[in-house]
C-alpha cells in the first residue's frame, strides 16, 4: 500500500498537470485567436497577386487585368464588400470561378452554407468598379494566411495576352492558363490595343510597363514582388502604326534589357507573335541581350501552335478559349524548362476548352474544373510541453493532447458549384 506522502505527492502532480492543460489551452486559444485576421482591407492573410495599388486602408484596387487575391478562412460563410456595381468572379475551396455580374454593397459568395472547417478564397475583379472593401466573416471567424506559390509569372502584351473577345476574358488567357498549369502566381501586364513603340497614338509597352497601370505615369514599385519569368507578347499592333523594324528591333532590346534591371533574376521569354510580325527584330534583341552577357533571355517560337479559324474568334487575330488553351499547353513546358521545373497540372491532351463558371445573375452553372487542391494552410502540430512530458514521465498520464495553434484544415467536402 503506498505511504500517504506518495499519495500526496500523485495528487499534487495531477492537479499541476491539470492546471497546465488549462492553462495551455487558454494560451493554444489566445494564440489561435490572435493568428485569425479581420478579412479587411489590410489584413495580412490576404495575398494580393498583380499590381494592386494598396494606398488606402479601405479600398484595394487591381490595375492592369489578371490580378486576383487569395485568402484562407474559418466559419462556414463568406461575403465580399463592393462599393458599386461590379462583376468579379470568385472561387471557393477551388471550385469552379462563379461569375457575379453588376453586384455592389455586400455580396453573399456561400448563400449555402459551408462546412465547418478551413477554407479558401480567390477573387478575380473583371469590370466595373474594381475595388475591394474587405471581407465579411461569420462570429469568430477570421483569415488565416493562404498557401500561394513562391514563384510568379508576367505576362506583357496587347488584346491577345489580356484574352480579349473570350467569354472569361484574362481567366480564358493563355497567360492564366499557363500560369495555372506551372502552378505559379500570374499577372498580365496587357491592354488591348498597346504597342510595343509608343508611336502614332499607340501605348507603348516599352515604357508603359514600368507604371502602376495601363494609364497614368506613376512608376511601379517593383520592390513589391519580384517575378520569376517575364513573357513578352508584342509586335501585333506595332504594323499598323508605323513602326518600323529598326524601331522596333531597338525598342525591344531596351525593354529587355530595363526589365532585366528589374528583375535580375528572372527568366525573360520574347515570343513569336502568331501573325509572325517583326520576327527578325526580335529574334535579333535576344541575340542582342545574349551577346552582352544575359543568357536567361530566350525567344519562343509558336509556328504551327494554333490554326487559322478552328481556333480563332475572328479567323486568325484573336484566339478563342480552345487557341488560349493549345497556346498555354506550348508555352508551360517551355517556361518550365527554364525554370527546371514542372507543369503542376498536365495540359488537357488536345487544347480543348473546359468552361469553368457561370453567371451568378442566370443560374446555369457549367461543367466544374478538374478538382484543384485546397491552397489553405496545411495543419501542423506543436510538440507536447515540457509540463506534459514531465507529468507523463513521472507516471501521471496527461488528459488534455498537446497545445497547438494551428487552424483545422479545409474541409474534405467540396461544396458544389453554385
Amino acid at each position: 500500500m503506498p505511504s500517504i506522502p506518495h499519495v500526496l505527492r500523485r495528487l499534487l502532480l495531477v492537479v499541476m498537470a491539470a492546471s497546465l492543460c488549462a492553462l495551455g489551452l487558454s494560451i493554444s486559444t489566445t494564440a489561435r485567436a490572435a493568428a485569425l485576421g479581420n478579412g479587411s482591407v489590410t489584413d495580412p492573410n490576404i495575398a494580393y497577386t498583380g499590381r494592386w495599388d494598396l494606398g488606402s486602408a479601405t479600398a484595394a484596387v487591381p490595375n492592369w487585368t489578371g490580378g486576383y487575391l487569395q485568402t484562407a478562412f474559418t466559419g462556414t460563410t463568406v461575403k465580399i464588400k463592393a462599393r458599386e456595381a461590379v462583376n468579379f468572379y470568385a472561387s471557393v475551396d477551388g471550385g469552379a470561378d462563379v461569375f457575379y455580374a453588376g453586384v455592389r454593397g455586400t455580396v453573399n459568395l456561400t448563400p449555402t452554407p459551408l462546412p465547418q472547417g478551413n477554407h479558401t478564397l480567390r477573387v478575380s475583379y473583371r469590370s466595373g468598379d474594381t475595388v475591394f472593401q474587405g471581407l465579411v466573416l461569420d462570429s469568430g471567424a477570421g483569415t488565416v494566411a493562404p498557401r500561394v506559390p513562391s514563384g510568379l509569372i508576367e505576362f506583357v502584351g496587347d488584346s491577345i495576352t489580356a484574352g480579349a473577345l473570350t467569354d472569361r476574358l484574362a481567366l480564358d488567357s493563355y497567360g492564366w492558363k499557363t500560369g495555372e498549369q506551372l502552378g505559379m502566381r500570374h499577372t498580365q501586364i496587357a491592354r488591348s490595343g498597346y504597342c510595343l513603340v509608343g508611336k502614332g497614338g499607340c501605348v507603348g509597352l516599352a515604357s508603359q510597363f514600368f507604371k502602376t497601370a495601363s494609364t497614368g505615369d506613376q512608376n511601379w514599385d517593383f520592390s513589391r514582388y519580384q517575378a520569376s519569368a517575364v513573357v513578352i507578347n508584342l509586335g501585333t499592333n506595332d504594323i499598323g502604326h508605323g513602326v518600323t523594324g529598326a524601331e522596333f528591333q531597338s525598342a525591344y532590346t531596351t525593354l529587355l534589357r530595363d526589365i532585366r534591371a528589374k528583375y535580375p533574376n528572372a527568366a525573360l521569354f520574347a515570343v513569336q507573335t502568331l501573325k509572325k510580325r517583326y520576327v527578325a527584330e526580335t529574334k535579333a534583341a535576344v541575340s542582342a541581350r545574349n551577346g552582352a552577357g544575359d543568357a536567361k533571355v530566350s525567344y519562343v517560337d509558336t509556328t504551327g501552335w494554333l490554326t487559322d479559324g478552328t481556333d480563332y474568334e475572328d479567323g486568325n487575330g484573336h484566339p478563342n478559349e480552345a487557341g488560349h488553351t493549345k497556346f498555354a499547353n506550348r508555352l508551360a513546358p517551355v517556361i518550365a524548362a527554364k525554370l527546371g521545373s514542372a507543369p503542376s497540372r498536365p495540359p488537357h491532351p488536345d487544347g480543348r476548352a473546359t468552361p469553368t463558371s457561370r453567371s451568378a445573375a442566370a443560374g446555369t452553372p457549367r461543367a466544374p474544373p478538374p478538382p484543384t487542391p485546397p491552397t489553405g494552410r496545411a495543419p501542423t502540430s506543436a510538440p507536447a510541453s515540457p509540463a506534459a512530458r514531465s507529468s507523463s514521465s513521472s507516471g501521471v498520464r496527461s488528459t488534455c493532447g498537446p497545445a497547438s495553434t494551428a487552424v483545422p484544415p479545409p474541409s474534405t467536402t467540396r461544396p458544389r458549384a453554385r
